[in-house]
């Protein structure tokens, strides 16, 4: 897809360039009183978390920010293969696929030995993400995300909508209260912060609140939570540009030294016209902001036209820019409870994205690290609510993603030294090259946190089973449950078998049968099912209350290595009846492609075949022999709740 031609223009790409709008400015109304789950801020990080809570018609739920309205331009671009795969669960996926710019090459260059005031091309390589994921890594405006995300909670069943222009001023939480699921010990006091009624204060009562108001945050800061690490004494300029050049690699990712004038990263946007710029500036002085630097966004188009030498920049419109600083902090918890706290204290309030950890943009760490924080803290929080679980599941989110928040600083502080000259742009030139090979070194071996592929949560009695790996190696228990497609043996669809998991709060058991027929009353399989459908053990039976569909809290799928199965011959579990009507559910069996085979991809046992529990967040739980019938009612009974 085109855009950009003739001006940057925020809004939905769908609409032509000439008719397309920034949308407005929604109406304000007032706060509810009291909700389950108030979620203060409208990042990546706070939309993520409010489009699963707007699934569930049984959970009251307010999203508010001190914007006057949705973010329009500008902030992250990087959209990692693991985002497009959370998108995929809200059903948005197709969207961003096809209006992101897939980045498939880098390019180094350095200053040239021949001439060393120009710059030289060393070499280009293929993006080191591809292949990770059926998804490719792409660059979209963030606000086109949040677009989507909004759109997703508008057209849900509780039609949420964020509250704007409200400020936070005072958090109180109720101790007395926190052990009581149904009571509400907190309250949040705002400000309106609008035109029309400015200083008008609203208060609310709150189960839970979800802190996702960024790197200032007020809800961390009212938790006296503390962000440890270092803080920035590097600035960097960042605009997106609308350009002619005579620069071959401007539709490439690039990173750019020159000898005396500092580097600059290039970053091909969506629409095929925009680009963006990350261009070094000088060092801070120790307790300066990036927002005491005085620099316009003609200086930075001044040295990126340094760096560039000998081609040609000519700009002929910014669409946004701004300055920031490299540092990497990271909160010391992830919720209200004092550090050392028993395992009977309930957490009530979450910190998530840049309220807990903050760092350079330029890896693309930021929007694809915020919102897998409240994808993995959303369906723990539903859950709860909804007295599926015990209180105790929400403990493994601070313990989950306060590891992964540790990689990314390390990982950031990494990359920041490897693009960023020393010691200062100017300063002498064998201290001041940026080795390239070093950082295509790096890319190559983060690839898989860099796409997010790879995150993995440490084992607990959510991640289990490690003894199991060996009947599927390709399927790491702790990490996402990487898709593979398999053919549908109702009507021979092919089908990503990760595309199934969508964020609605439910588990998803597959079962990846053995060499034995599963029409085999006898085989590993069929009892497998039977257990599920039939035994007073079934977890299926003991978790879904009376009343509603077999599939509603655990979703059941199966794959075979038989190719000749009928369905109406399979156990009826795995075509059950649903819904007002009773008809039968006939995409829950598939088998395996000639060529493509899930089995093969993912290194599973055909002999004895094995079973994949994944979470709610497509994380893999846990991986059993078929034959466990007592361990996968055992893994579930640790923390869910039996239902009557």
């Amino acid at each position: 897809m085109q855009f950009h031609l003739n001006g940057f223009k925020p809004g939905n790409y769908q609409v032509p360039d000439a008719a397309r709008k920034p949308n407005p400015i929604p109406p304000i109304q007032d706060l509810p009183s009291e909700v389950d789950v108030l979620i203060i801020g409208t990042g990546p990080a706070g939309l993520t978390m409010a489009r699963q809570m707007s699934e569930f018609a049984d959970i009251k739920t307010c999203i508010v920010d001190m914007a006057p309205g949705p973010l329009l331009f500008g902030r992250a671009d990087g959209i990692s293969c693991r985002t497009i795969e959370i998108m995929e669960a809200f059903n948005s996926s197709e969207m961003v696929v096809k209006e992101t710019y897939h980045l498939m090459q880098n390019t180094f260059w350095e200053p040239d030995a021949a001439n060393p005031k120009n710059i030289k091309r060393t070499h280009k390589i293929a993006d080191a993400r591809a292949g990770l994921s059926e998804f490719t890594h792409g660059i979209v405006n963030q606000a086109r995300l949040h677009e989507l995300l909004l759109d997703g909670m508008s057209n849900s069943i509780t039609n949420l909508r964020p509250h704007y222009s409200r400020e936070l001023v005072d958090m109180q939480i109720d101790e007395s209260l926190t052990l009581d699921l149904n009571a509400h010990p907190i309250t949040a006091t705002f400000k309106r912060t609008d035109d029309a009624v400015a200083d008008l204060v609203e208060t609310v009562n709150a189960r839970f609140v979800v802190g996702s108001d960024g790197g200032r945050s007020r809800v961390r800061k009212s938790l006296g939570i503390t962000l440890e690490g270092d803080t920035a004494n590097k600035a960097w300029g960042v605009m997106d540009i609308l350009l002619n050049t005579d620069f071959p690699d401007i539709r490439v990712k690039s990173f750019i030294q020159s000898k005396d004038h500092g580097a600059v990263m290039t970053i091909p946007r969506e629409g095929g016209y925009l680009i963006r710029f990350y261009v070094e500036m000088d060092q801070m002085h120790q307790g300066t902001r990036a927002s005491d630097i005085k620099v316009t966004e003609q200086d930075l188009i001044a040295k990126a036209q340094k760096i560039f030498h000998p081609y040609i920049l000519d700009v002929k419109e910014v669409a946004w820019w701004s300055i920031y600083s490299v540092g990497q902090r990271l909160a010391d918890r992830f919720d209200n409870r004092p550090a050392g706290s028993s395992d009977d204290i309930i957490p009530r309030v979450f910190v998530s994205g840049d309220a807990c950890h903050t760092h350079s943009p330029k890896g693309g760490w930021g929007l694809n690290t915020s919102l897998p924080d409240t994808f993995n803290l959303g369906w723990k929080i539903a859950a709860v609510l909804q007295g599926k679980s015990e209180p105790k599941l929400l403990d493994t989110y601070s313990t989950e993603r306060r590891k992964v928040a540790r990689q990314l600083i390390d990982a950031d502080r990494e990359l920041s030294k490897l693009v960023a000259t020393r010691p200062s742009a100017g300063g002498a030139s064998d201290e001041a090259k940026v080795d390239t090979a070093k950082i295509e070194a790096f890319m190559k071996r983060q690839s898989g946190f860099v796409s997010g592929t790879s995150i993995e949560y440490f084992p607990s009695y959510i991640c289990t089973g490690q003894e199991n790996q060996h009947l599927a190696t390709g399927y790491k228990i702790g990490q996402r449950f990487h898709s593979a497609e398999a053919t549908r043996v109702a009507d021979g669809r092919s089908q990503h078998l990760g595309h199934l998991v969508k964020a609605d709060g439910r588990w998803r058991v597959f079962l990846f049968g053995g060499a034995q027929n599963p029409i085999d009353t006898t085989s590993a399989a069929y009892q497998f099912i039977d257990f599920l459908a039939n035994s007073i053990s079934s977890p299926v039976l003991k978790y879904t209350p009376k009343g509603l569909d077999i599939d509603a809290v655990i979703d059941t799928y199966a794959v075979f290595q038989q190719r000749d199965l009928s369905m109406h011959d399979l156990h009826g579990y795995l075509w059950p009846t649903k819904g007002k009507y009773g008809l039968r559910d006939y995409e829950k069996v598939f088998h395996g492609q000639d060529g493509n085979d899930v089995y093969d991809l993912r290194g599973i046992d055909r002999s004895s075949g094995c079973v994949v529990i994944v979470r709610p967040d497509q994380h893999i739980a846990s991986i059993l022999p078929v034959t466990s019938h007592a361990e996968v009612s055992k893994f579930f009974e640790v923390f869910m709740i039996g239902q009557t």
